[in-house]
């Protein structure tokens, strides 16, 4: 819950609450879920909401984006506030109404910051939007976003485009990217569905899963973006990179760590491609030479 944020797409992040349930294959090494076990208040917010509890962050934590848009006014600029990153503001949790007519009336409150809300729920972002502010043009500072993992959850694109409406700007982000997708044939078949952004990143943290071909995948996704003139942010390979992206002399050169790289794990594809298990920092965000860090205008 940090105010400058470690997330390298966003500038702050805040969370009204904390806590969520697990919905697809992305979640399974959910990383805020790993973080927050570990701390007794927040360890029983994660699961079916039968069995565990959602927890509003405290009054003055909430005092923060009014402080931010204060020195937003001040210096001309217009931070992005990514909300919320240890839950999901559209999950159906009958807790969490009256707190999510609450999160809205801040964003009103704050027309100097661009409020990033991204979801794996967009079915239900209509129905659970506060019925206020439905047609109130001058909340034009959000980014509604939703997380696509594999091809299995493309149809959440259909779901965020249908709310377009409700957005200043909408956004995907592929991250954790657990297979190949596409792009071009649902945005070729369907160009109302192309969003004004897109983000991609590999899985970080202890379980990270590897898989072949990911540079491909990647690398697929940026031309995609490319023909269709869509911003494309590459945030992250993750704990894994593609073994034939790798050159030695790079982590025996100071800029890498010799030693993680000689003990290093390797997972090798039925192809013959493989990947290397470099961790986060050795494998960095670099995608056949070239760094991609696009946002929208």
């Amino acid at each position: 819950m940090a105010e400058n944020s470690k997330i390298e797409w966003t500038d702050h992040t805040f969370n009204p609450w904390v806590g969520c349930q697990k919905v697809s294959a992305g979640c399974a090494n959910c990383y805020a879920e790993t973080q927050m076990t570990r701390k007794p208040r927040w360890s029983n917010c994660w699961g079916p909401p039968e069995l565990t509890q959602r927890l509003k962050t405290s009054d003055s934590y909430w005092k923060q984006p009014l402080k931010w848009n204060r020195q937003a006014a001040e210096s001309e600029m217009r931070p992005k506030v990514f909300c919320a990153s240890l839950a999901d503001v559209f999950e159906d949790n009958p807790d969490l109404s009256g707190w999510r007519i609450e999160l809205f009336n801040l964003i009103e409150q704050t027309p100097n910051l661009d409020w990033l809300i991204l979801t794996k729920r967009p079915e239900n972002i209509r129905e659970l939007w506060p019925g206020r502010f439905f047609y109130m043009f001058q909340l034009q500072n959000i980014w509604l976003g939703t997380s696509i993992e594999t091809e299995t959850q493309m149809w959440r694109l259909k779901y965020l485009m249908h709310n377009q409406d409700l957005a200043a700007k909408t956004f995907i982000s592929f991250e954790p990217l657990l297979g190949k997708i596409p792009l071009s044939d649902y945005w070729f078949a369907s160009p109302s569905s192309i969003p004004d952004w897109v983000i991609v990143g590999g899985e970080s943290g202890n379980n990270a899963r590897p898989f072949r071909l990911l540079g491909e995948w990647v690398n697929r996704i940026r031309i995609d973006c490319q023909n269709y003139d869509v911003p494309f942010f590459f945030k992250q390979w993750g704990e894994w990179m593609p073994y034939y992206t790798v050159q030695a002399k790079h982590f025996y050169s100071g800029q890498g760590n010799p030693e993680h790289y000689v003990n290093c794990s390797c997972a090798v594809g039925i192809d013959g491609y493989g990947a290397i298990k470099l961790g986060k920092k050795c494998a960095g965000k670099t995608l056949f030479g070239k760094t991609y860090l696009e946002f929208p205008v």
